[in-house]
């Protein structure tokens, strides 16, 4: 750790010289330090928000074309065809419109970045939670496990887990920067 406050300097005198000097930060070299670590984190956390919220919209956009064609023609998707003989038509459409608002709240957490943001990711998790027991009831009745339907009870649940496991990475890693901050010495005391 602390062979990062030093940088080395190569002496432009002599290039036979071989020995390098390790130099120590003063205080302003530090303070732009940080602060590229600050804008960096900034930018990096602000682009896997964005991703990770198209990926999510792009999910909940398929389920709302699910449920439309789950309205307009009943058990055409296979996925939803396997519940045919144990649910009735409409059920389908509510339970991929419980995952639609378990990804948005997941969005609106992404996007709004904010300490208070966490959380809508909770929420995200319990709704998502709620679509993986009302799907997994049904999908235990099955007398053998259908694996390409799998997803239906796992994907609202498993994105909302990774948006609270990417803000988990990103407050970490804010919490690094600020404790580099905090480690700043000053050069003219030594």
């Amino acid at each position: 750790m602390a062979t990062t406050w030093w940088r080395r300097r190569h002496r432009a005198k002599d290039p036979l010289d071989e020995a390098d000097d390790l130099v120590p930060l003063d205080s302003q070299e530090q303070e732009e330090m940080v602060r590229s670590f600050e804008k960096k984190h900034a930018q990096q956390s602000r682009l896997w928000r964005r991703v990770f919220a198209g990926l999510l919209l792009g999910y909940a956009g398929f389920m709302v074309y699910s449920m439309l064609h789950q309205a307009w023609f009943p058990w055409e998707l296979k996925y939803h065809a396997y519940f045919m003989e144990d649910m009735h038509p409409g059920m389908p459409i509510l339970f991929d419109l419980v995952a639609v608002v378990a990804c948005l709240l997941a969005v609106k957490g992404l996007l709004q970045n904010s300490s208070s943001s966490r959380k809508f990711f909770w929420y995200s998790t319990y709704v998502g939670l709620l679509v993986s027991v009302l799907w997994m009831t049904y999908m235990l009745r099955f007398p053998k496990i259908r694996w390409d339907a799998i997803w239906l009870p796992l994907a609202p649940l498993c994105g909302a887990s990774l948006c609270l496991y990417l803000d988990h990475l990103m407050l970490e890693s804010l919490e690094d920067i600020s404790k580099l901050r905090s480690y700043m010495y000053n050069y003219k005391a030594l």
